[in-house]
């Protein structure tokens, strides 16, 4: 595998990609979500241990149970965007790694370490999220990434009596150019990397 990509390709996932705030009215299929999820969960994780799940808003009733949570800058945009997905780690997630990594008993290492639960879930989660942002990017959609909610609002409207927690937002949609602010600049390799 070590051929790179096309340039259409590179352009589309990262280049010329962008964080969307404004989105057309155009529905966004189902099929679309489960592709982006099918491509997303083949990244890697620590022992494989895919904490991320993800909750879609889409229904009028679910973006009301969502609005109180969101700040002000982002109360508008969410509420107009197709769809929001809500990205969250299941603190449990060890439960699953019998299934997951059965090459050994990989659960043992996480039962009663909530320090080690927690940084797997967040860290692993988080990387997941990214790997969905660029599956989405992937499959044709556009989205914009945000934190500027109140998480512990979250977590009661969406996952109250579950091992979930959430961790960041995605809009979902298709771009409309008018909300896009100006490309801001990007560290050089020189500003933010060293080879030793």
């Amino acid at each position: 595998m070590s051929d790179i990509l096309d340039p259409t390709a590179l352009d589309r996932l990262f280049r010329q990609a962008r964080t969307h705030s404004k989105f057309k009215e155009t529905p966004v299929p189902d099929a679309l979500l489960r592709q982006a999820w099918d491509l997303a969960r083949m990244g890697p994780t620590s022992v494989n241990c895919q904490p991320m799940r993800v909750v879609f808003v889409r229904s009028a009733e679910a973006k009301q149970r969502l609005k109180p949570a969101l700040a002000p800058g982002n109360l508008d945009k969410t509420m107009a965007a197709p769809v929001t997905a809500i990205i969250a780690h299941d603190m449990e997630f060890y439960e699953k790694l019998p299934k997951l990594f059965p090459h050994t008993d990989a659960r043992a290492w996480f039962v009663g370490n909530e320090a080690m639960i927690q940084s797997t879930a967040f860290r692993n989660g988080t990387l997941q999220g990214g790997y969905f942002i660029l599956a989405l990017r992937a499959v044709g959609l556009d989205s914009g990434a945000m934190s500027g909610f109140d998480n512990a609002k979250v977590d009661e409207a969406f996952f109250a009596g579950t091992s979930l927690r959430s961790n960041f937002l995605i809009n979902i949609g298709y771009d409309d150019e008018s909300g896009l602010f100006p490309r801001g600049p990007r560290l050089e390799f020189d500003e933010a990397c060293r080879v030793e």
